[in-house]
């Protein structure tokens, strides 16, 4: 009796603990695939994407100057060095002035002879007029002196002006700055001759910048004024966007040397880590239209093949299957998708190194 008893109670003890556990099964949630990785996706989207082309472009100043002596001499003095910031009219260098300085006391003396030569004459025919009024002398005696008057105060005042040029010449025996700026190279020495072929220094104002880009000629009927141009630079991320501008100069003439087109695009004064005959690459932004992209990370390359990874359904669960691409130029953290892919489609964007075409995965997002 007890024996049976006995196998009643594990009975019962049995079937509530199937019953415990079958609700605890139909209260759970689906089981995943067994076996199969998770994986976070994201689906491929329409997004605008820019068609573009990039161009190796030249940095230039508006305000650029190369310095040349307009006289002949030996440098006496060098104030400044390379990399110095000067001001507008700043003395820069000066040449030994001693022969002009020369030039002019004699042409002072010049010109005192002449003073001397016409405050005489300037006497002369005053009194000779007045001996005329009188009687005293001819008409011919006055009219020589009125001609040795009035060629006398032509040398006088053409020696004036000679004096004048000869003092202005010393001015040119000190370099100056043309403008605010930033001095370059500075290939010369104190003592060293130089005359107006000889390169001093450069000053630069790096406040006023200009891209200069070359664009083939094929392209003419694309170019006009406003279109987006983007200024790139090298980070370590890759290329990075420095600054975005626009196209405010295109030339009416094709350079015959290249076949190009030149184009400018203004840079803004913010962006200081550019320098006057910098190359850098200036992409510019030929129109924008939607298109699929991808996430960056998403991506791998097999022998310069770009694939992606998208989880298909296989209605019993999901497995990965490899894509072949063609992308695009990336556009912040994604790609535009030139071919392979459709909207919609699940690429998958973790744990892609472990992965192979056909794997069973677990889509987590």
């Amino acid at each position: 009796m007890n024996l049976r008893l006995n196998k009643v109670a594990v009975c019962g003890l049995l079937a509530g603990s199937f019953f415990v556990l079958g609700g605890c099964r139909h209260s759970a949630a689906p089981p995943q695939q067994m076996g199969a990785m998770p994986v976070q996706v994201a689906p491929v989207t329409m997004n605008p994407v820019p068609t573009s082309d990039t161009y190796v472009s030249t940095i230039k100043s508006r305000r650029s100057a190369t310095l040349q002596p307009q006289v002949e001499g030996n440098l006496t003095r060098i104030l400044v060095k390379s990399g110095d910031a000067v001001r507008a009219g700043q003395v820069l260098m000066t040449i030994d002035p001693l022969k002009q300085v020369a030039t002019v006391q004699q042409q002072q003396g010049t010109q005192a002879q002449k003073s001397a030569v016409y405050d005489f004459n300037k006497i002369e025919v005053e009194r000779q007029r007045k001996l005329y009024a009188e009687g005293i002398t001819s008409k011919d005696a006055l009219d020589n002196a009125e001609q040795a008057y009035a060629n006398s105060r032509g040398d006088y005042n053409s020696a004036v002006a000679q004096t004048q040029t000869q003092k202005e010449q010393l001015a040119y025996y000190q370099i100056r700055a043309p403008f605010a700026g930033i001095v370059g190279d500075i290939p010369v020495h104190v003592g060293d001759y130089v005359q107006p072929t000889t390169l001093l220094t450069t000053v630069d104002e790096n406040a006023e910048l200009e891209a200069y880009i070359y664009i083939p000629a094929e392209r003419a009927t694309d170019i006009h004024v406003g279109l987006p141009v983007e200024i790139l630079g090298s980070g370590g991320n890759g290329e990075q966007v420095l600054a975005k501008t626009s196209i405010s100069f295109i030339s009416p003439q094709v350079d015959n040397g290249l076949q190009s087109i030149l184009a400018k695009a203004e840079v803004p004064h913010t962006l200081a880590m550019l320098r006057n005959s910098q190359l850098v690459k200036a992409r510019i932004v030929w129109s924008t239209s939607p298109k699929t992209t991808v996430p960056v990370l998403a991506v791998t390359r097999i022998g310069g093949q770009a694939f992606v990874y998208v989880a298909q359904s296989t209605g019993k669960g999901y497995i990965c299957h490899q894509v072949p691409v063609t992308l695009g130029d990336t556009i912040g953290n994604n790609y535009p998708v030139l071919s392979g892919l459709n909207a919609g489609d699940k690429v998958i964007i973790s744990g892609i190194q472990f992965l192979a075409d056909g794997v069973p995965v677990q889509p987590l997002g």
